[in-house]
């Protein structure tokens, strides 16, 4: 096989065992690839701050995808970090406290779990604390894409907050930023309107 910056060539005629290798081969390059970019743009910051931004420019990657990594990789030295588990694995709990992020590790390493199924595991245990922590307070379930489910973990591991944490704050600055400007508006047309008198 032949790869190039376009695609991959792949020969007539190629068999199925080697096709699932260069699957595997592939797999590991990208799942390594994430830890390498990381820890190059961890070194370049740490030592290169003054042109640390034209370097990341020079990559041609998008600076948000290369700040996902940079972070991960600064929360996981390599040391801590688990060949059997993907670059995502980590990503996943890389807002938690170093006790926590081991046990995941060593549970989804033991487990054999992909990233779904530690994701699951974790929401559960936190459904669970929470629920201990609350049970007086309703709750209610909102069906939430798993596309936009990413995205926020994204941003909530960017904050250094849980996911529930951001997405309650999130919701509550909006939700302040709407009725704010509702009782701005509000008040607005109520000084527009002639004064009237009681009869």
């Amino acid at each position: 096989m032949l790869t190039t910056k376009v695609g991959l060539q792949i020969p007539a005629g190629l068999t199925f065992e080697s096709w699932e290798l260069a699957g595997r081969q592939l797999s590991g390059i990208v799942n390594s690839s994430s830890w390498w970019l990381g820890d190059w743009l961890v070194y370049g910051k740490d030592h290169y701050s003054d042109r640390y931004e034209r370097g990341v420019r020079a990559a041609g990657l998008q600076y948000q995808t290369l700040r996902n990594y940079a972070w991960v990789s600064r929360r996981f030295e390599v040391k801590r970090r688990r060949a059997a588990l993907s670059f995502q694995h980590h990503a996943e709990m890389a807002s938690l406290p170093v006790e926590e992020q081991e046990r995941w590790l060593d549970q989804a390493e033991q487990q054999g779990w992909s990233t779904k199924q530690l994701r699951r595991a974790m929401r559960l245990a936190r459904g669970a604390e929470v629920g201990e922590a609350s049970q007086a307070e309703t709750r209610r379930r909102l069906a939430v894409p798993d596309s936009r489910l990413q995205w926020w973990h994204k941003a909530a591991a960017q904050s250094g907050v849980e996911l529930e944490q951001w997405v309650l704050a999130t919701l509550d600055n909006a939700a302040e930023q709407i009725l704010e400007e509702t009782q701005e508006q509000a008040a607005v047309e109520l000084r527009k309107q002639p004064n009237r008198q009681c009869a």
